[in-house]
């Protein structure tokens, strides 16, 4: 029932779009495999083999971690309302940081946003679909505003030090170069 594409076509844009939430997958060559679902206004089709999704401030930064050690990565969306599909792309990517020359370009083609922390740029190098038939229905009642409210409460100088002191690194203890390495290194609180 798996069909494998080697790029993202009209029909998979469209799917994609219609989505509210995707989930994304990363792993390094040890330590623990993370799959983090996704939400908000925070992806965008740059052509056929090109996604840029903006990652925002929370209580972990696995993916960054792990495309440090090992450059891959898997995004997923499922049809929960209508059209009954389970869609993954697989690749590479660059991760960017506020301080990266490219951040600031990309962040553009987001809803401006306290605590964006990283661009992914990815690289597709395969797309495929499978049937979903077992995925439950789910309505879709709207998006939460608890991050962004957190966000702006916290402001710039909190959420710098909360990058700090919880977002350095991985679960695993992985630097996730989430500030200049010359602050030096720290844990997870």
């Amino acid at each position: 029932m798996a069909k494998q594409f080697d790029q993202i076509n009209d029909s998979h844009r469209r799917f994609i779009e219609a989505q509210h939430m995707f989930f994304c997958g990363s792993a390094a060559p040890d330590g623990r495999v993370n799959i983090s679902p996704k939400g908000m206004d925070s992806l965008r089709m740059l052509g056929p083999n090109r996604i840029v999704w903006r990652n925002l401030t929370g209580s972990g930064n696995e993916t960054a971690g792990h495309l440090a050690r090992l450059n891959r990565m898997t995004l997923m969306w499922c049809g929960f309302e209508k059209q009954p599909m389970i869609m993954r792309v697989y690749g590479d990517a660059n991760v960017l940081h506020p301080r990266d020359a490219d951040f600031a370009s990309l962040n553009a083609l987001f809803p401006t946003a306290l605590g964006a922390r990283q661009i992914y740029d990815m690289r597709v190098e395969m797309l495929q679909t499978s049937c979903g038939y077992a995925v439950p229905f789910y309505n879709y009642a709207g998006d939460r505003d608890v991050l962004e409210k957190w966000a702006d409460d916290k402001g710039d100088a909190g959420i710098s030090t909360y990058w700090d002191e919880r977002n350095r690194t991985t679960i695993d203890g992985m630097p996730t170069h989430i500030l200049p390495e010359n602050t030096g290194d720290k844990t997870n609180a």
